[in-house]
């Protein structure tokens, strides 16, 4: 319980809504179908509550979900505590941007998927692996690669295994949509077009969620390139131990 409640905030929040929803659909307490993204159910039923529910079901209970929570239990953790350290008005819009992108995605017939939770998880993991790529990972003990090659090795492993790739990759497009958007073309260019909406920023000060802000720019931190990489592989340079 006390792990529990050390986690930050906003993952916190969210593994608990997927912890719960992903319980109750396995207990057969709700059908899926009434939590899946149907935007007729959405347009002409009014049924808005389906853009919200549909990030919050990660399968019923198997292995698979299990990796998927173990996912938000590493990675989105730490990239709320290291990367976006007092910075939550930042990570919370990440989260909401990535929604978004996903909802967006989504909406192109070919690229529909009923359920956005896995794909919310991937793009964490992208950018996880964007702001920590020299890290190393160690995949069940056999082989041993940097964290830039994570996402696509867990996507590697869904072909294998036959589960659908399509949520992986809507992850991982939106995920280096934000990371070009606010770290890659900012740093290119100088300008930034993607930034924290004060409503965002506002909510969480109401409610004091997370710690108080910093006064810090993401866009204006400089990636450190580490020697011997190349551009592919530059990213913030945070030690795993941060």
């Amino acid at each position: 319980f006390r792990y529990y409640l050390s986690l930050p905030p906003i993952i916190r929040a969210y593994g608990t809504a997927c912890l719960a929803v992903t319980t109750v659909c396995s207990l057969q307490l709700l059908h899926p179908a009434y939590i899946a993204l149907i935007y007729e159910d959405v347009f002409y039923r009014l049924q808005v509550w389906r853009l919200f529910t549909s990030f919050f079901f990660l399968g019923k209970f198997s292995i698979n979900f299990g990796i998927r929570l173990l996912m938000i239990a590493r990675y989105g953790v730490q990239l709320e505590q290291a990367t976006f350290d007092r910075r939550t008005a930042d990570f919370l819009w990440m989260m909401i941007f990535g929604g978004l992108t996903l909802l967006g995605l989504s909406a192109i017939p070919f690229l529909w998927n009923p359920f956005l939770g896995i794909s919310l998880v991937f793009m964490l993991l992208y950018v996880w692996s964007r702001e920590f790529p020299n890290a190393q990972i160690n995949m069940y003990g056999l082989v041993t690669f940097k964290a830039f090659y994570l996402p696509w090795t867990m996507l590697a492993l869904d072909v294998i295994f036959g589960s659908p790739i399509l949520p992986d990759l809507l992850g991982i497009i939106a995920g280096h949509l934000y990371y070009f958007l606010t770290v890659l073309h900012p740093l290119s260019t100088g300008r930034t077009y993607l930034k924290t909406p004060r409503w965002v920023q506002k909510l969480v000060r109401r409610y004091r969620i997370g710690a108080p802000a910093q006064v810090n720019s993401r866009a204006a931190v400089q990636p450190e390139q580490q020697p011997g990489t190349g551009t592919a592989f530059r990213g913030r340079s945070y030690r795993l131990s941060d």
